[in-house]
């Protein structure tokens, strides 16, 4: 069986790789993260290119194709660090798609697929990017055009992405259960933020040197990098099976997508921070980037689902739930 990607799925990640490797450097994420602001020109580029309706159907204004090729995408927004709204708006086509009623679907989905009139949703506390969106998904409350919410910026560690809190007057109810499709892909985003962590760590370990020898010779470093690549493997493993589950067997998404977001949250969590171990005093200063991976695993750990949560969620969906104590 093969389990590569197709030919079209190579050519969406090689573009996606390259366009967002020359477009966001770390320098530019810096300065964007510093500003707090998006890159509206790189946005604009990437919505003609079709990316915010990749997984979106013709008829609503999209490409069409399906979860896989979002979470190929997920994956290379994450590794580049993207300052983009392209998570929140993701996220929202994502829950209409799939839980939204049809007259939802005809109203908001084809500003989503464009860009031009993005979406986001709401699980919890925080809403990501709230402020510029025009179309807000509370997954407990319904849907609500933004000139309807009262939105209060809130600020947390990872200044690469804006949040809000959102009180909404009047939703409108969901048709559906929306709650499978958008951690599946933001467990892709931490498997790119673990990767680009990865590669970090394992470029120091090979360029610092100590007693003559560069410090991935010595086992305390080359085992923790070893266990950075097991942690990244398994996430990507697990949020792949997840997007395929979307497309090709949905009845096994809700445990695909949980299990993947909350071994994806941990992953991203340990292997960020062991990056840091790994670089040493440089690696806790201001002047690295590598400090904009980790808050951005650690907010990304606890959006839309913290993995206790998706644990407590896989355990119900396998029927593994723990029996309440004996009186």
């Amino acid at each position: 069986m093969n389990f590569d990607f197709t030919d079209d799925q190579q050519a969406i990640k090689r573009t996606a790789h390259d366009l967002l490797a020359d477009r966001f450097k770390l320098e530019r994420v810096r300065e964007l993260a510093e500003s707090a602001e998006y890159d509206d020109g790189v946005w604009r580029e990437i919505s003609e290119l079709g990316w915010p309706g990749i997984f979106i159907p013709e008829e609503h204004g999209g490409q069409g194709l399906g979860m896989v090729e979002l979470v190929i995408l997920m994956e290379e927004l994450g590794y580049a660090l993207a300052p983009l709204p392209f998570l929140s708006n993701a996220a929202a086509g994502l829950a209409l798609l799939h839980a939204g009623s049809d007259e939802q679907r005809e109203r908001w989905l084809p500003g989503i697929a464009s860009g031009e009139a993005r979406g986001t949703v709401g699980w919890g506390e925080l809403v990501p990017d709230a402020d510029t969106a025009e179309v807000i998904v509370l997954l407990d409350q319904g849907v609500v055009a933004r000139s309807d919410c009262d939105v209060e910026p809130v600020e947390t560690i990872d200044a690469t992405r804006r949040f809000a809190r959102v009180r909404a007057d009047g939703p409108e109810p969901l048709a559906g259960e929306g709650r499978d499709h958008v951690p599946a892909a933001l467990a892709a985003e931490l498997v790119g933020v673990a990767q680009r962590a990865l590669e970090m760590a394992v470029d120091y370990a090979r360029e610092r040197k100590q007693f003559d020898r560069p410090i991935g010779s010595y086992q305390a470093v080359s085992h923790a990098c070893v266990q950075m690549l097991l942690e990244t493997e398994g996430a990507r493993s697990a949020a792949y099976y997840a997007g395929w589950t979307a497309d090709s067997e949905p009845e096994t998404l809700p445990l695909a997508a949980s299990m993947a977001k909350a071994y994806a949250s941990d992953a991203g969590w340990r292997v960020t921070a062991a990056a840091l171990q790994v670089h040493g005093g440089i690696g806790f200063t201001w002047e690295h980037d590598l400090h904009f991976l980790l808050k951005r695993a650690k907010v990304d750990g606890q959006l839309y689902g913290s993995a206790r949560e998706h644990r407590e969620r896989v355990a119900d969906l396998a029927g593994l739930a723990a029996e309440p104590a004996a009186a």
